[in-house]
């Protein structure tokens, strides 16, 4: 089994590393990620600018850009081979609900599915990487299951996983969730520079709206697993037909 791994906290953050280090053993691991933390640049792709690839010295080879070039990079040369998983995170705090649109974290493994791969994006739920090799052992944990199950290689799909800082004997079970969904972000914060300019920092994420039974937020709170099959498809199905009556309407006016 090969597996291509990347984030968007950058190459060497430990949540990359702990999940190399949880997977080298089982399948041939290649990873290349950000040379900087690039959190929330989703699917950004870097077209007015030149990327460049460097080796670390442990190995690892990293970008001048986003996750998603990163993958995008590795899948269409740079690789040299299909991989047979592309494997994200683990994140830096929680990719859940609303946040997922954002991720870079979910960006990297929607890059590998949009090219035909199985991708897994990981992440704990709260910053600063407590007990992580907690999470690194459950993140080894499914890719081995999924393994097991013959699910790699059987045609692309992507889950989103986020998994609670516990202790590992204290981590409940792997739940199947729905996103929840978060209320609009806090508001935008002002500052001035020294030169008395206006800076503005985009102000923190919106409270839990909806964490009922069955979402990803409601999994975590309970000390469980979330994991969330996610599609690309933005296409809103259920109001095809009413568009379809406006669409007409609005051509009769043309």
């Amino acid at each position: 089994m090969k597996i291509l791994i990347s984030n968007d906290d950058g190459y060497q953050a430990p949540g990359i590393v702990a999940l190399y280090e949880a997977l080298k053993d089982v399948a041939e691991v290649e990873v290349i990620a950000p040379e900087q933390n690039n959190s929330a640049k989703s699917n950004a792709l870097t077209l007015h600018s030149p990327l460049y690839v460097n080796r670390a010295a442990n190995g690892f080879r990293y970008v001048n850009g986003t996750p998603a070039d990163c993958m995008h990079i590795a899948l269409t040369g740079m690789l040299g081979y299909r991989p047979d998983l592309v494997v994200s995170g683990i994140n830096n705090g929680a990719n859940m609900g609303d946040d997922t649109i954002y991720s870079g974290t979910v960006g990297a493994a929607m890059e590998g599915y949009l090219f035909g791969v199985p991708a897994i994006a990981f992440s704990q739920v709260e910053k600063n990487w407590a007990h992580l090799d907690a999470a690194a052992h459950k993140a080894r944990e499914l890719v081995l299951q999924m393994s097991n199950h013959k699910l790699i290689g059987a045609g692309a799909w992507l889950l989103n996983v986020n998994i609670p800082n516990l202790p590992l004997d204290q981590l409940g079970h792997v739940r199947l969730c729905r996103l929840g969904r978060r209320h609009a972000a806090e508001p935008v914060i002002t500052q001035s520079n020294p030169r008395g300019e206006t800076m503005y920092w985009i102000g923190a994420a919106g409270a839990v709206k909806d964490d009922a039974d069955g979402t990803d937020f409601h999994a975590t709170t309970q000390g469980h697993i979330s994991m969330t099959p996610l599609k690309v498809d933005l296409t809103d199905h259920d109001h095809l037909a009413y568009w379809a009556q406006t669409a007409a309407r609005l051509t009769t006016l043309v």
